[in-house]
């Protein structure tokens, strides 16, 4: 095999497949996580604050007899704070082995994205991380952000959470 095309196996292998994705909102961006990592879609509950977490970090549920800890996704962005509506809602996904929930604005639908809609993220130079991108999915004439939500939060993060998760129990 030449240069060139172990290059493109290799590059192929690095493209994210198409299937399955829920989409949400965040202010008017739509983004979307693979249907696969998520365990359900349940509205607002109370939640129990848990001091020394990071900020989007906002706390903890009871969500069936079982303590999950819930982020805000516009805070982890950066984006300002919004008042909760009717339509906010908390995505339980699966992450590297912790269920947590995650703050949406609202959710829109599950969408089937083929390989060929699937975009690589683009390079917005070294001082942009976007490892938390696994794409874009381009369909319908709009662009969707799709989040690697293993990649959301850093490892330190995810031990911070299951530490102070545990100690809340």
């Amino acid at each position: 095999m030449t240069e060139q095309q172990t290059a493109a196996v290799q590059s192929e292998d690095n493209k994210t497949r198409g299937g399955k994705f829920l989409s949400f909102f965040l202010k008017d961006e739509e983004y979307g996580i693979e249907i696969l990592k998520v365990q359900e879609i349940i509205g607002m509950l109370p939640i129990t604050r848990v001091p020394r977490t990071p900020e989007f970090v906002k706390g903890v549920i009871n969500l069936r007899g079982k303590i999950i800890p819930v982020t805000d996704l516009r805070s982890r962005f950066g984006m300002e704070e919004r008042e909760i509506t009717a339509e906010t809602c908390t995505i339980v996904v699966q992450t590297e082995g912790l269920e947590i929930g995650v703050i949406v604005d609202k959710v829109s639908e599950v969408l089937d994205i083929s390989d060929t809609e699937i975009e690589d993220v683009p390079s917005f130079g070294t001082d942009v991380s976007t490892d938390y991108l696994l794409g874009l999915g381009n369909t319908n004439d709009k662009v969707r952000l799709l989040l690697d939500i293993d990649k959301i939060l850093s490892s330190d993060e995810a031990s911070e959470i299951q530490a102070a998760t545990a100690s809340a129990i």
